[in-house]
């Protein structure tokens, strides 16, 4: 019988629970579920991340120059999220890095 041939496999009542409790547990777990799709996140994330520290330098350069309150707390609120979506890119790439084998 051959690796990829299931045709003749044959299994019990109870292994066939045991599988669809298995199948029915991994079906449940989204991060699973999407690194087995092997699909990319998409662009949305470099978007966002481009457009983010565009904003958050604007911002900054505007604040410095016109010392306005609101720009330098606009500012302050959009350059922690801007630095949390760096950081989720950079893990992400990582991992990608990570998995490929490395070519001597």
């Amino acid at each position: 019988m051959d690796d990829g041939d299931t045709d003749d496999v044959r299994l019990s009542p109870s292994e066939r629970l045991a599988l669809l409790r298995i199948e029915a547990t991994l079906g449940r777990d989204r991060r699973f579920a999407r690194a087995m799709r092997g699909k990319p996140a998409g662009p949305w994330l470099i978007v966002s991340v481009l457009l983010l520290a565009a904003a958050s330098v604007f911002l900054a350069v505007m604040g410095i120059r016109t010392s306005d309150p609101v720009v330098v707390w606009c500012f302050a609120a959009l350059w922690p999220l801007t630095l949390f979506q760096t950081f989720r890119l950079l893990r992400r790439l990582s991992r990608r890095a990570g998995r490929r084998p490395r070519r001597l």
